[in-house]
């Protein structure tokens, strides 16, 4: 079997700080280095009811309501946060070797949750990631071009977008 060379990760979570905060939503595509696609999974946490009507208020979440109810409402059928660890070092197991690279859009963010939440996946990521929000800087400073990404605010959806968009870039450099 072929195995993986890229981890792609978007986490949905109650908020950005990863102490008060908890993942809710996870995906994961693992791709060939062409970010060809092998397999993907997703899961739902479950998180306590209290602590979503505490974290996920303000600004951001109102403009992102949809995104918000879907992700409240499918929290019923979430599992343990470790039962999903356990699932995703499975996804990792059968289809990674030893080294496992991270990638995503402002990945660093979501590696601290996983750092967190999930010690045991934590374990088994290399210390380097590919993170497609440096080549948006880049793009966006230097050469003034923009990637048009959809925001769509769950986790499947937005990890799709991040390797479509680092699929554009590579096309602007002249790769494959």
């Amino acid at each position: 079997m072929k195995k993986a060379k890229l981890l792609w990760i978007d986490l949905e979570m109650t908020g950005l700080d990863p102490i008060k905060d908890r993942i809710l939503e996870l995906a994961a595509i693992a791709t060939d280095w062409d970010l060809q696609p092998i397999a993907e999974m997703t899961a739902v946490v479950k998180v306590s009811e209290k602590l979503i009507h505490e974290r996920m208020v303000g600004e951001f979440w109102e403009k992102n309501s949809e995104s918000r109810d879907g992700l409240i409402q499918q929290n019923a059928s979430g599992r343990s946060t470790k039962i999903v660890e356990q699932e995703l070092l499975e996804f990792i197991n059968k289809h990674f070797g030893k080294e496992v690279i991270l990638a995503g859009n402002s990945i660093h963010q979501d590696r601290k949750f996983i750092d967190r939440e999930w010690p045991e996946v934590s374990q088994r990521l290399h210390y380097r990631m590919l993170d497609v929000s440096a080549w948006k800087v880049y793009f966006e400073g230097a050469r003034k071009e923009k990637f048009l990404k959809r925001e769509a605010h769950r986790a499947l959806d937005d990890i799709r977008g991040s390797i479509e968009e680092l699929q554009w870039y590579i096309s602007k450099i002249g790769g494959k």
